[in-house]
């Protein structure tokens, strides 16, 4: 495959948006041509983050319906609710933790049960990996790493022609300095955990 169209949805707080960046820079890092674009809606107030990366020679960031090669989801519902832009080629990644929205905190709504989600998704895709991103950014030392999880499970699938130590290197010289003893521990354990 000469291009790669991966999608990212999650809610705000998330980190969908610094995971979007190491994902691109990682790939120019590789060496490829990347071009990534993002939608922050109502992230300050936990609504869905959508953001897409492009690598190789693609011309739009855009990604319709049924063209993403990959759909990485950083909340349970929210990569159900982008399943729309994935087909029968599609390799999603999903964190399994669920962050409860306003209206199932107040007992407005019900959060649906995540089996039956990823059963659904599962029937739909060409793979579909699940990791409690959360508890591993824990053992990582930062609660806030699910993010770098999520990037270190992407690497580790093969889908992408982006060796390891891209990404580490991205971490290493475009994240934070304070965060990144952190932020490389949690790629290990996400690329460790399949």
């Amino acid at each position: 495959m000469d291009s790669y169209r991966i999608f990212l949805t999650g809610v705000g707080g998330q980190g969908t948006l610094l995971a979007t960046m190491v994902l691109a820079e990682a790939a120019i890092c590789a060496g490829h041509n990347a071009l990534a674009s993002e939608v922050h809606g109502m992230a300050q107030r936990g609504g869905v983050v959508e953001s897409t990366v492009m690598i190789g020679d693609i011309k739009s960031s855009t990604i319709s319906d049924g063209e993403a090669d990959v759909l990485l989801g950083f909340e349970p519902v929210e990569t159900y609710r982008a399943m729309r832009k994935c087909s029968a080629d599609s390799v999603v990644i999903s964190n399994s933790v669920p962050v409860t929205p306003y209206t199932v905190a107040i007992g407005k709504a019900t959060y649906p049960e995540v089996g039956r989600l990823f059963a659904f998704i599962s029937d739909r895709v060409k793979k579909l990996i699940t990791l409690n991103a959360q508890a591993l950014a824990e053992q990582a030392g930062s609660a806030v790493s699910a993010n770098v999880v999520m990037v270190g499970a992407l690497a580790r699938s093969g889908v992408l022609p982006i060796p390891r130590e891209a990404f580490e290197e991205t971490i290493r010289t475009k994240t934070k300095a304070r965060f990144v003893e952190a932020n490389l521990r949690a790629f290990d354990l996400g690329f460790s955990a399949l």
